[in-house]
């Protein structure tokens, strides 16, 4: 059976890009790609792969211009929505923070310089192995094989996945859970195509100040005990996939679905765990749960059961040391505790403080229209409820007030949840998810 791999293409294009691309990791964005412009231009592909480089993640960007999932958007479009940004979501090498775009941007960039994703992974893995990887560019391109993802309802009936957007680089490939197995032999075994990948890939990046990360290039690190595991997740709308290995010890565990409510990195560290013998993490945060906002800017926080959502993405807390929680991922790592007054710590290895929400009366500075106009783009505040996009498909979530002129928006887009931050600004507003910080609009 044929799945979407989505985020677990990552490593794979980062290994052929680098070898076999022409690309170099200081090479800059805007050198590869011209039409880049202002901070974007100057993030080096290093960065771009290493998720410290502050792109603004393109899937969000649509989100906040009001652009349903399952609008058509070409990958000309893609690019086009890309090259009229400037701005970062923090600067380059300060923080770490997933995004797409980095990975889109070099796919981009090897196709002008003429070599195509698609036939580096069929020359270069699927054939030598003698693998199904496949690297569709559009949701509806056929595929042989493929088991159409499902997500469920509101009502609780399964629906369809689908998604007009286009796939690049960053979570295109498909193939089966039996070709991911047999290309991950290969890597662990280090051996025809996986040869130097981990070595590659898995060697160890830092921030601008020196301080090491637990992502490398489309691989990251956790710890499962006294055991060092490598590895990656993937999410597309109905298709879960994540895979860890055991390099040391030359053992694996891999993961793939078609349903969205599959918790596929939690199956694989279990795997791992029952394999190696080793006891899974506890998880737990002596946190109150509630709502919390930074002291500026649209930055908020949430616990809940021992989740910690920032600016609308999560990650389950455990147990660190002298007092601290922590989350295991690498590409979101979290590092907090309650001082009895405020939530502090770092997040993406970038400082941050949160404060229980105080709500104003911000909401009677900001109704009426705001517009984006280099996008076209705008949404409406109407009493407590933002309004964003058009006609049938026009999201309506309701505004709760966080204090400091900020504002949390609840909505949903389709399966997933669809909440906005927003940081008022006399007559300016900036819209932010976690993947997402840069865009503002002004009063219409």
């Amino acid at each position: 059976t044929v799945v979407r791999y989505a985020s677990v293409t990552k490593h794979v294009f980062a290994a052929l890009a680098l070898c076999h691309g022409g690309i170099g990791l200081e090479d800059s964005l805007g050198h590869l790609l011209p039409s880049l412009r202002g901070d974007l231009a100057a993030v080096t592909a290093g960065r771009a792969l290493d998720m410290t480089g502050g792109l603004p993640d393109l899937g969000e960007t649509l989100s906040l211009l009001g652009v349903p999932q399952g609008a058509a958007v070409s990958r000309e479009e893609s690019l086009e929505v890309l090259y009229r940004l400037t701005d970062l979501n923090f600067p380059s090498g300060h923080e770490i923070s997933y995004s797409n775009t980095g990975y889109r941007l070099l796919d981009a960039a090897l196709l002008r310089r003429g070599v195509g994703f698609a036939d580096l992974v069929r020359d270069r893995i699927a054939g030598p192995l003698g693998i199904g990887f496949r690297v569709p560019e559009t949701w509806v391109d056929p595929i042989r094989g493929l088991a159409p993802g499902y997500w469920k309802g509101g009502s609780g009936a399964w629906q369809l996945a689908t998604s007009g957007r286009h796939l690049s680089a960053s979570g295109c490939l498909t193939g089966s859970l039996h070709d991911l197995v047999r290309w991950q032999q290969a890597v662990l075994a280090d051996r025809g195509p996986g040869q130097g990948v981990l070595a590659r890939l898995g060697a160890t990046r830092h921030l601008a100040d020196g301080r090491p990360t637990g992502y490398g290039l489309g691989l990251a690190w956790t710890r499962l005990g006294a055991r060092r595991l490598v590895g990656h997740g993937g999410s597309l709308l109905g298709y879960k996939t994540h895979f860890l290995l055991d390099p040391e010890q030359g053992v694996g565990a891999a993961v793939v679905s078609n349903r969205e409510d599959t918790v596929s990195h939690g199956t694989a560290l279990k795997l791992m765990a029952a394999l190696l013998g080793e006891d899974l993490p506890q998880r737990g945060a002596a946190i109150p749960d509630g709502l919390y906002v930074a002291e500026q800017g649209p930055e908020w926080l949430e616990l809940k059961d021992g989740v910690a959502s920032f600016l609308g993405t999560g990650e389950t807390l455990y147990p660190g040391e002298d007092g601290w929680w922590v989350s295991l991922s690498a590409h979101f790592p979290m590092r907090l505790r309650w001082t009895g007054e405020a939530v502090e710590g770092e997040i993406g290895h970038a400082a941050r403080r949160f404060c229980p929400i105080a709500p104003d009366g911000v909401l009677d500075r900001v109704q009426g229209e705001w517009r984006c106009p280099e996008f076209h783009a705008g949404f409406t505040i109407a009493g407590e409820r933002l309004q964003l996009g058009a006609g049938p498909v026009r999201i309506s979530a309701p505004l709760l007030p966080l204090g400091g002129g900020r504002l949390l928006a609840e909505g949903r887009e389709g399966a997933w949840p669809l909440r906005i931050g927003l940081a008022v600004d006399g007559d300016t507003v900036r819209l932010a998810l976690n993947r997402s910080r840069v865009l503002r609009f002004r009063r219409g």
